[in-house]
């Protein structure tokens, strides 16, 4: 059995911050800048909070069962509510979303390594 890849996308909103809360997170916003947004197994958050009160954590998880997405959403859910939860920051609207990477289409390059291998 091979392992599958997953990328999960946990959004949400920042509520009722504080002004040093605000304050605390501009001052490290560029930490969080969606130019350094990755997928990353602890997840990294990104936000811009001169824009609006919106942020996403990026998670990457994995498993061997087409159906271990749901539990890796859910980790990642968990994580992302942990992390503000622990911080004090309010939040709403949080949702996720998660692809398996296995059943990503190919790009360009990779339908060519693709061809390259089969040949």
């Amino acid at each position: 059995m091979s392992t599958r890849t997953f990328r999960i996308t946990v959004r949400g909103v920042f509520d009722g911050l504080t002004t040093d809360q605000r304050a605390g997170l501009l001052a490290r916003a560029a930490e969080h800048d969606v130019l350094r947004a990755a997928f990353t197994p602890e997840g990294h958050l990104s936000y811009d909070l001169a824009a609006r009160s919106a942020f996403t954590f990026r998670f990457l998880d994995s498993g061997e069962e087409e159906e271990d997405i749901l539990e890796a959403s859910e980790r990642a859910e968990e994580a992302a509510k942990a992390w503000l939860t622990e911080r004090g920051y309010g939040y709403k609207n949080l949702r996720s979303r998660a692809e398996d990477l296995s059943q990503a289409p190919l790009g360009k390059r990779g339908r060519r390594a693709a061809a390259r291998q089969n040949a």
